[in-house]
Order: C-alpha cells, then sequence, then structure tokens
C-alpha cells in the first residue's frame, strides 16, 4: 500500500482519461458535428486573419516595448503633463499593442515605474487589453464595424473615467509624485518623437490596407480604397523599410533584399496576396532575428508575444468552435440556450452577458472567435459588445501591481 501513497494521483487521472475516452460520444450527431466546426473554424482563422493580421501586430506590440521612450512617457504620460494629454495619449495609446490582461500588467507597470502618473499609467492598463490594433480589427472584421467602434469607444471612454477615479482616490500619493518629478532632470529621449510616430504610422498602415474589406454598394470611397488595397500596402511597407534604413540602422542592402523576395513572391503567386505579404513578414523576421541591434531585440520582443499569444489564440478557436459553432452552424450548445440567455438587446441580457464576460478570462482575441459563435448562436448586439467590454476590462487587477511598487 506504500507506493499508493505518492501514486495515486497519476492513477485518478489515467482513469480518468480512460473513463473519458471510453464514453467518448462518438458518432453522435451533435458531437460529431462540434468537433467538425472547431476544425472549419480553426482553418478559417488560419487562412484569413493569421498572415494578414497576427503577424505584423506581433511586430507592432513589440515595438512598443522596445522603442518608446522614458522620456515620451514623463511627456506625455507623466504626473506633471496637462490631464487631458495625459488621459487621451493612455487610453488610446493600447491601440499598437496586441496583449491580453495578464500581458499589460507589467506593462502598466513599467510606464508607471517610468514616471506616468496613476490615472494615465490606469486608464492604459484598462483600455490596452480592448483597443489593441489587432482586437480592433478582428472585432470590425468579423463581429461587424457597430460592433468593433463601439467596443474601441467604450473602452477609450470608461478607461478615462476609471483612470480619473484612481487618481482621485491616491491623489495624496500622486501629489508627492509630482513634486519628485519636478525635482527630477528631464530624461532625454533616444531619437526624436517625429521618428518614431511616422514609424509607427507606417507599420498601422500595413496593416490596415492589408486588412481593409470590400464596402458595401454606394460607399464610394471605401470601394476605391480597397481596389488599390495592396498598392497602398506596398507603398507603406516601402515608407517602413525607409525609415528602418533612415532612424533604425537597418543596412539598405538588407531592405532592397527584402522588398525584392517580397516581389517575386508577388510574380510567381499573382493570385494569393497573402503569400508575398506572408513572404514579406518572414523576410523582415529573418534580418532582425540576425540584428545585434535595436532591431534584434525588436524581433525578440515581438517573438515572445508571438510565442504567449498564438498557441492560445488557436486553442480559444478551437473551444469556440466545438462549443458554439461557425454562424448558421450549431456546435455543441444548442442555439436555443443562447438566444433564451442572451437573445435581443434587454437589460437582463446585456447584465448577464457582462458578468459572464467578466470570468472570460483567457488570451486577449479569443473572446472574438467566442462572441462570433455566440452571435450565430442568436446573442444579440448590444450583449456581444457587453460581453467584450467585459472580457477585456483589466482595471481591477492594477490597484494590487501598483501597490507592489511603492
Amino acid at each position: 500500500m506504500g507506493i499508493w501513497k505518492s501514486e495515486w494521483k497519476p492513477l485518478v487521472l489515467m482513469a480518468a482519461v480512460f473513463g473519458a475516452a471510453l464514453y467518448l460520444p462518438a458518432g453522435h450527431p451533435r458531437f460529431d458535428g462540434g468537433v467538425s466546426e472547431a476544425l472549419h473554424l480553426v482553418r478559417w482563422y488560419a487562412r484569413e486573419h493569421v498572415v494578414l493580421c497576427l503577424l505584423p501586430a506581433f511586430f507592432i506590440a513589440g515595438a512598443i516595448s522596445v522603442f518608446v521612450s522614458q522620456a515620451s512617457v514623463m511627456k506625455y504620460l507623466g504626473p506633471t503633463a496637462p490631464k487631458p494629454l495625459a488621459y487621451g495619449v493612455a487610453s488610446v495609446s493600447g491601440t499598437i499593442l496586441a496583449v491580453c490582461s495578464c500581458t499589460v500588467l507589467p506593462l502598466f507597470a513599467g510606464i508607471y515605474r517610468m514616471g506616468a502618473g496613476l490615472g494615465p499609467a490606469t486608464a492604459f492598463l484598462y483600455s490596452g487589453p480592448a483597443i489593441n490594433v489587432l482586437a480592433i480589427i478582428l472585432t470590425a472584421r468579423i463581429l461587424g464595424v457597430e460592433i468593433g467602434v463601439g467596443r474601441a469607444v467604450g473602452a477609450v471612454t470608461f478607461s478615462v473615467v476609471i483612470g480619473l477615479l484612481m487618481h482621485f482616490i491616491y491623489r495624496r500619493e500622486e501629489a508627492a509624485k509630482v513634486r519628485a518629478a519636478m525635482a527630477a532632470p528631464p530624461p532625454q529621449a533616444a531619437r526624436p518623437l517625429a521618428h518614431t510616430v511616422l514609424y509607427f504610422a507606417a507599420m498601422g498602415a500595413v496593416l490596415a490596407f492589408a486588412n481593409w474589406r470590400r464596402a458595401s454598394e454606394g460607399a464610394s470611397f471605401f470601394a476605391a480604397v480597397y481596389e488599390f488595397k495592396w498598392v497602398l500596402t506596398a507603398v507603406s511597407a516601402l515608407g517602413l523599410g525607409a525609415a528602418l534604413v533612415a532612424w533604425y540602422g537597418l543596412a539598405p542592402w538588407k531592405a532592397v533584399a527584402m522588398g525584392a523576395v517580397t516581389a517575386l513572391a508577388a510574380v510567381l503567386v499573382p493570385s494569393d496576396q497573402r503569400v508575398p505579404f506572408g513572404v514579406g513578414v518572414v523576410a523582415l523576421a529573418a534580418v532582425a532575428s540576425t540584428s545585434t541591434d535595436e532591431l534584434g531585440e525588436w524581433f525578440e520582443a515581438s517573438w515572445g508575444f508571438a510565442k504567449q499569444i498564438f498557441p492560445l489564440l488557436l486553442l480559444g478557436v478551437l473551444v469556440a468552435g466545438a462549443l458554439l459553432g461557425r454562424p448558421g452552424q450549431e456546435g455543441w450548445v444548442p442555439s436555443a440556450w443562447i438566444s433564451s440567455a442572451v437573445g435581443g438587446n434587454s437589460l437582463l441580457a446585456n447584465v448577464f452577458a457582462s458578468v459572464a464576460g467578466a470570468f472570460m478570462y483567457f488570451a486577449t482575441l479569443t473572446e472574438v472567435p467566442i462572441v462570433q459563435g455566440l452571435l450565430g448562436s442568436g446573442m444579440g448586439k448590444g450583449p456581444a459588445l457587453a460581453c467584450c467590454s467585459a472580457r477585456s476590462g483589466s482595471a481591477p487587477r492594477g490597484r494590487a501591481v501598483w501597490r507592489k511598487q511603492d
């Protein structure tokens, strides 16, 4: 009997796995349908969103952690910065991140240690997971423009409100921080702010134009942009390459080589623009990964985000497909259950979706396929937006992290 004192846990685990396999409902129409829906949804995400959305967004997330200087943080988020400027910058700066609540916490702690005021830092903490550029693009593209815009506006608005509340609650500590900041010498920026802004603007333009959707009838401007989306994407990529050469130490011949292999891929595979786009991203990764300067740090940070987010995102898509199916197709959870709980836009449905969303603690973006499945099963747009907003908010965890900095 002595051996079972230390081996009972593996035995119980093996027995549980065996029991699950023994009574696996394989062959049951709903179970088999859920498995099929999970695989279909994963394939659809891999084809439509990984190359054009995820890959460039990982580079943007890595860039913000490497190229944003302490001087910029102090100037725009510091305790002595004008309040409209500080809260405005903090509430929208998360658009260039691709992180979830657990990852934004150390970034919040980092900018707070670099001198950001508690109110603006909290606004950044709350809005970051909800309005990062990848979440906005995917939400608008998959769940619709209304929900995408509503999510961004709601996150910005509530982040400012929560940040102001935190500043008021800890106003004495913030007053002491203001006095310390005024006595300290101003930090020096590594490069002009305009260079950093143009660099991020070029990356954001590549992501935005590559994911530009075909407009509905009558929207002439958006339709015209769609017709030239890949030309605009290429021009934005050229601007990014020029910025890397001029300000970030990239050798000109490497930039030319990246452009050449991307153009060659476009000529060889003209029918699928995802191929040259993916080749260009891989070429950039190859060049940055072999660098020993800031570009190498940029790749390491981007790779860290990719390792953390990508597996969890695909797992979330797989689970969402199995449980909820695709729009118009049922998974393991009957659509009638979803419609009865969160169908329509009633107050009760919105409250239920908000409370349920608060417990959906997943990697960023996994809420998108889950809500997509819920919408396909009968969820109303109001509860869908409430669920997205509740899932991405992370302000309650910020206070504990901030208190540890004292």
